[in-house]
């Protein structure tokens, strides 16, 4: 009954075994340029970090279009590239909260959210689960924080943007905290829902990790 439900079949992405693929390359620059970023921040070298975080935000954009177009999407590039936003976002409140940018409550929530959604992957994983799809909340979650927290360097670079650039970078990182828990809860009670019809050998991870894909672009 649930299978026809997930949608399978051909109107879904192929999804290949390549490892040697544009998009990959892309998404690995990306994580490359994670540390590149976090000492920049840390060093307090805004315009730099502004200008990596831009390359990066650029190969984010040609690393999908060029997955789609080209029919390049691969079970690592699935991996790699949500992987890079979240290692960004660490990176960026991390680095924020050492310069007392913003406070270590905000460190806490939201990598506390993905130590969250850690756990209920092993829980899945003890029943036979795959990874849960992405949520559209957890995508617009991440949008929020992959732009919020370059906005408030953007004010450490440039102090005569802080009026403006503040409120706006503080709105959408709350905004963003939020709808990643929201995401999050609404995580467990799939996880719930799934665990209390007892174990299953099997998940259909393709159907799964197609929507993970989608999710996650653009």
């Amino acid at each position: 009954m649930s299978e026809p439900q997930n949608d399978p079949g051909p109107v879904g992405p192929i999804v290949s075994e390549r490892i040697l693929t544009v998009p990959n390359a892309l998404s690995a620059l990306r994580i490359l340029l994670v540390p590149v970023f976090l000492v920049l921040v840390l060093a307090e070298r805004d315009v730099a970090a502004l200008i990596v975080i831009i390359v990066s935000s650029l190969t984010d954009f040609l690393d999908g279009i060029i997955a789609r177009r080209f029919s390049q999407i691969t079970k690592l590039g699935q991996l790699l590239d949500p992987a890079a936003d979240r290692l960004f976002i660490f990176a960026a409140v991390i680095a924020l909260a050492v310069r007392e940018v913003v406070p270590w409550w905000v460190v806490i929530v939201i990598v506390g959210r993905d130590v969250f959604l850690a756990v209920l992957g092993l829980v899945l994983a003890q029943h036979g689960y795959g990874p849960l799809p992405v949520h559209h909340l957890g995508k617009l979650a991440t949008f929020a924080l992959f732009y919020a927290l370059p906005i408030l360097v953007l004010g450490q670079a440039f102090p005569v943007l802080q009026p403006v650039s503040d409120p706006i970078g503080w709105a959408f990182t709350l905004w963003g905290a939020f709808l990643y828990w929201w995401a999050g809860i609404l995580y467990l009670r799939q996880t719930r829902e799934l665990t209390a019809k007892g174990p299953r050998a099997t998940l259909d991870s393709s159907d799964t990790l197609g929507e993970q894909r989608r999710s996650t672009d653009g």
